[in-house]
């Protein structure tokens, strides 16, 4: 695994090996000794998965105080723009964000810390999308941010994005 650090510290792409033959691929898509030499030690407590169409657009999410998370993100199936904003109070990079293509074609993963925000546009006609996180999931702890904040540079979409309504009434930053 080949893992590329962003302008943003801690917030890291991670390109696995991934070996092709007449039969498709294989690849080893998490290696807790490699992950924990480049990055350090996360106890990976739960996988998520969702399912979206072209132009949704989930986010910007995270959790704060003691039910924050630190997530690795892939896409299985499809094409997403993935978004990772860093919110941590006083931060020399608070408000800065990285952006990367992820796909079931580049195999392509996102580790973001916690104190980041995270979202993504699908740009495929469907996606998986997969991540862990070492932390569970708490309402009262739930926070988000409008995609509209950070200057976020969106790929643009013929039909607009699609936004949950929670999504919509998200707070600018």
């Amino acid at each position: 695994m080949q893992f590329i650090e962003t302008k943003i510290p801690g917030l890291t792409i991670i390109e696995p090996k991934v070996f092709l033959d007449n039969r498709g691929y294989f690849m080893e898509s998490f290696k807790e000794e490699e992950f924990r030499k480049a990055i350090g030690s996360i106890n990976w407590i739960q996988d998520n998965e969702s399912k979206s169409s072209k132009g949704v657009l989930r986010g910007l999410h995270l959790q704060t105080g003691d039910f924050a998370q630190a997530k690795l993100v892939r896409v299985v199936v499809g094409k997403v723009f993935d978004v990772a904003v860093d919110v941590r109070k006083g931060s020399p990079t608070y408000g800065q964000y990285v952006g990367v293509e992820l796909s079931d074609e580049n195999h392509r993963q996102l580790f973001i810390p916690r104190g980041f925000a995270h979202g993504f546009l699908v740009l495929s006609d469907t996606c998986i999308f997969q991540y862990k996180v070492d932390n569970i999931y708490c309402k009262e702890s739930e926070d988000g941010f409008h995609y509209e904040s950070f200057g976020i540079e969106w790929p643009t979409i013929d039909k607009g994005f699609i936004i949950s309504e929670k999504d919509a009434i998200l707070k600018l930053a």
